[in-house]
């Protein structure tokens, strides 16, 4: 069992330790086990940990095709499980639309502010229109209840079904690279075509993102799934890691979020 720890970072043991807490319950009492919203890395490590042993499948879904953080279903595999398994809530946020506009982070900490975990919410999505978001079925009610202002600004919610979602369309463009390392420095060196020094700073002054989480640590080791923002020059996500090169170099694949 200790041998799939090597797979992963140190400081992410503790979340391998609770997906093999999820698959035994899956295993040994025969039912579905749905997790709360996992970000891509997670749903990563939680697809990996499943695959490695039998009897069991495994199901994610976020709201709408392309989202981003999304509840994974792990079942075992003489069961069917449906998108009505994952037990999710769509809401719009109605306001003052010509006087007052509405911001990711604002949202995002007035949904935190009612006292729930990140994880029980989704993707919050802003179009030119509409701004929604998706939570666990679980939390509806009270989220209902208690977000009544986004900053200063009054907002009440309606519950909208799942059809009435309009995800926001990310453009993304594949990019090929090789680098010779992992570590954070290499990754953002090659993603905004800087120095290893430049990039260095980049991170050392907080300007870095992993899976959005300031990291000020060059030497950390980027995965598969990671996500990275790096001010300045964009989004990225780090898709596969395809082995290395005669020269050993890694091979690897970043999809660029716009």
């Amino acid at each position: 069992m200790s041998d799939i720890y090597q797979h992963f970072r140190k400081d992410e043991q503790p979340f391998v330790d609770q997906v093999l807490g999820w698959k035994k319950i899956a295993l040994d009492q025969y039912r579905m086990k749905l997790t709360d919203f996992l970000d891509p890395r997670e749903q990563f490590i939680t697809e990996s940990v499943i695959q490695h042993g039998e009897e069991l499948g495994i199901m994610f879904f976020g709201g709408y095709e392309g989202a981003e953080r999304k509840r994974a279903l792990i079942y075992p595999d003489y069961l069917e499980p449906s998108i009505q398994d994952v037990e999710l809530s769509y809401f719009q946020v109605n306001y003052a639309k010509k006087f007052i506009s509405l911001e990711h982070p604002k949202l995002l900490g007035s949904l935190i502010g009612t006292g729930l975990k990140r994880q029980k919410f989704g993707d919050l999505l802003f179009s030119e229109e509409d701004v929604q978001f998706i939570c666990t079925s679980d939390v509806a009610d009270f989220v209902r209840a208690q977000l009544t202002h986004v900053g200063r600004a009054a907002v009440s919610l309606e519950e909208i079904t799942q059809a009435e979602i309009k995800p926001v369309i990310m453009k993304t463009d594949i990019k090929e690279d090789t680098i010779s390392s992992l570590r954070l420095d290499a990754v953002c060196a090659a993603v905004s075509r800087q120095s290893r020094q430049k990039a260095q700073l980049l991170v050392k002054n907080g300007l870095v993102k992993v899976n959005w989480k300031v990291t000020e640590d060059p030497s950390f080791t980027i995965g598969e799934g990671d996500q990275l923002s790096v001010r300045g020059f964009g989004r990225f996500s780090l898709k596969t890691i395809d082995g290395k090169t005669k020269k050993d170099k890694f091979k690897v694949t970043f999809e660029l979020l716009t």
